[in-house]
């Protein structure tokens, strides 16, 4: 099974990245540079998907989330 998953990677201000998986709750890590983030977001998904099936838990699914980037000035 092919599971995909968006993330979202947010510079910090000291460098590198804080990497967020908006579909599994709690599911957050870094990444010294944009690389980095993303192997290491790919190993947090898939420890977060092993742990949520031993425990015989619902994988999650973002295939039905709308995105969408809303601008605010203030």
């Amino acid at each position: 099974m092919s599971l995909s998953y968006k993330i979202l990677l947010k510079p910090e201000p000291d460098g590198g990245y804080t990497v967020d998986v908006p579909a599994l709750p709690g599911c957050i890590t870094f990444g010294a540079d944009l690389e980095d983030a993303k192997v290491n977001a790919k190993e947090a998904i898939e420890l977060y998907i092993e742990s949520l099936k031993e425990h015989g838990e619902e994988i999650p699914s973002d295939e039905n989330v709308l995105e969408y980037n809303l601008q605010v000035f203030g």
